[in-house]
């Protein structure tokens, strides 16, 4: 037999594992380019989570709807029945060039009071609305 020595034990099946590890290497490294590039940011704009205890300025524009149960809003405490927000809401907002509102909801009105009257805002021409912070009144006392 042609390559096999007089005192050879016989051929031996021995895997060749240099192309494997070829080949293992190589995936390494696609997986390696590939991770970073299929990462999604979003972008988020969170608050301060030590905001500073200043008091709002005294001349502050800020308006604030309160949801009320019974089907009564107020604005800025100015009560209006549910029939006559989106009017009044409409003649607050016409002449103002921030569109910026505030939303309080009592926690004994339902949750559907608060999202109509925050889709009312939205028809007499509110672009942002938020949620003020929780005020002191309600924090428990030490």
């Amino acid at each position: 037999m042609a390559g096999m020595s007089a005192g050879s034990e016989g051929l031996r099946n021995e895997p060749n594992v240099v192309p494997m590890i070829d080949v293992l290497l190589v995936l390494l490294i696609i997986f390696m380019m590939i991770i970073p590039l299929s990462r999604v940011a979003i972008d988020l704009q969170l608050p301060d989570p030590k905001p500073a205890d200043e008091p709002p300025p005294p001349d502050s524009k800020q308006i604030v709807l309160e949801v009320l149960p019974g089907g009564v809003y107020a604005v800025n405490k100015e009560t209006i029945p549910k029939e006559r927000l989106g009017a009044r809401l409409k003649e607050i907002y016409d002449p103002r060039p921030e569109k910026i509102m505030f939303v309080k909801g009592d926690p004994s009105v339902k949750y559907q009071d608060v999202i109509w009257s925050m889709d009312v805002a939205r028809g007499a021409g509110v672009k942002v609305i938020g949620v003020p912070p929780k005020s002191d009144e309600a924090a428990p006392t030490k």
